[in-house]
C-alpha cells in the first residue's frame, strides 16, 4: 500500500504552534484533514547534498485536549522531490538564515511545487513592494538622515509612522509628532542613529479604528479581518495586543485586490496578506501572514469553506 502524499512545512518549532491562532496551525490540520502527511522542519533541517535539495523533518499530530502539534517519532531524512508541495512559512525576521533556505528552495523549484515562491520572498521586502503601487499608498519615504525625516515631518503636517525596512510583528512601530518632546529619541531609534533606513508613513487618521487584512490566495481574496488596536496604542497586530473585529471588503479594498493579485502571482506568491487602513494600501505580507483563524471564527466558516481550506483548494489541482 502507498504512502499518503507527502507535505513539507518549513517552519518555527510545531510545538509553539498555538492551536487557536496561528495560521500555519490550520493549514496543517486541514492537509491532515485531506489525508495528506504533513511534516515540519526548522531552518537547520534544511540543507543541499550537491543539487539535491534535503530537508530533516518531524511527521507530526495533534495531541492533547488542544490538539498542540507534536512530532510523531524520530525526524527523517528525504528529499524535497518526494513531496507533493513545500510551504515556506517560516516567520520573519528575513535575515542570513533566512535568505539561504530560499536560495535552498531555489533548488526545488524544478522538482516539487514551492509556495510562496522563494525568489519572490527575496524580492518583496514587506514594507517596500508597496511602491510598485504609488495611486494607492499613502505618502510613504525611505530615509535615513534624522535632518531629512524632521524636514518630512513638518511637510506632513507634523504626524507619520515610522517603521523598520525589516519589520515585523509590529515592533518598532513608532508614531513621529512634531510638538514631541522625545521625537529626537524616537528618530534616533528609528535610524539606528543615522546607520539604517527606516520607512516613514503619512499618519491616517483612520489607524485609530484599526486596519484590514485581506488574504489573498492565487491572487484572489478569500476573506478579511479587521484588525482594532488596543486603548493607548497605535499598533493593530494581533502580536501586539491588537484584537479582531467583522468586516467586509468594500469596492476600494476589492479594486486594491484587483491591482495586486497580478502583481503576487508574477512573483510567485501563492498565500498573502495585504494590509488596508482607510482605502490605502500599507504593507505587502508574503513570509508568514496571519489571520486565517480570526475570519473563520468571525464568519463561522463551515470546514470546506474555511480560509485553510481554499488555501488547499488552488494548490492540491
Amino acid at each position: 500500500m502507498s504512502a499518503p502524499p507527502r507535505v513539507l512545512f518549513i517552519a518555527d518549532p510545531p510545538e509553539g504552534f498555538d492551536p487557536e491562532a496561528d495560521s500555519t496551525y490550520l493549514m496543517i490540520r486541514e492537509a491532515q484533514r485531506r489525508g495528506l502527511e504533513a511534516f515540519v522542519a526548522t531552518l537547520d533541517g534544511l540543507r543541499l547534498d550537491g543539487t539535491r535539495p534535503v530537508a530533516r523533518a518531524s511527521l507530526v499530530e495533534p495531541r492533547g485536549p488542544k490538539g498542540r502539534l507534536a512530532p510523531a517519532g524520530e525526524p527523517r531524512l528525504f528529499g524535497l522531490e518526494t513531496c507533493r508541495v513545500v510551504v515556506m512559512r517560516k516567520d520573519p525576521p528575513v535575515d542570513d538564515a533566512y535568505l539561504t533556505a530560499t536560495w535552498i528552495l531555489d533548488q526545488a523549484k524544478g522538482v516539487t511545487r514551492v509556495v510562496n515562491d522563494p525568489a519572490g520572498l527575496r524580492t518583496l521586502n514587506e514594507k517596500l513592494s508597496i511602491l510598485s503601487f504609488p495611486d494607492l499608498i499613502p505618502p510613504t519615504y525611505i530615509l535615513r538622515r534624522i535632518d531629512d525625516l524632521r524636514a518630512l515631518l513638518r511637510q506632513l503636517g507634523g504626524k507619520m509612522i515610522v517603521k523598520p525596512v525589516f519589520g515585523y510583528a509590529g515592533r518598532e512601530i513608532l508614531l513621529a509628532r512634531e510638538d514631541d518632546p522625545n521625537l529626537g529619541t524616537i528618530l534616533e531609534i528609528a535610524t539606528a542613529d543615522e546607520t539604517r533606513w527606516t520607512v516613514a508613513q503619512a499618519y491616517l487618521p483612520e489607524a485609530a479604528e484599526g486596519d484590514k487584512r485581506i488574504l489573498l490566495v492565487d491572487g484572489e481574496p478569500i476573506g478579511a479581518v479587521l484588525r482594532v488596536p488596543k486603548a493607548g496604542e497605535i499598533r493593530d497586530n494581533f502580536h501586539a495586543g491588537g484584537t479582531p473585529a467583522a468586516t467586509t471588503l468594500t469596492p476600494r479594498d476589492l479594486a486594491i485586490c484587483a491591482k495586486i493579485g497580478p502583481f503576487l502571482s508574477r512573483h510567485g506568491q501563492y498565500f498573502a496578506g495585504i494590509d488596508v487602513i482607510g482605502g490605502y494600501l500599507t504593507e505587502i505580507n508574503v513570509t508568514s501572514p496571519t489571520g486565517m483563524q480570526e475570519i473563520d471564527r468571525l464568519e463561522s466558516r463551515p470546514a470546506e469553506a474555511t480560509c485553510a481550506a481554499r488555501f488547499w483548494d488552488g494548490l492540491l489541482v
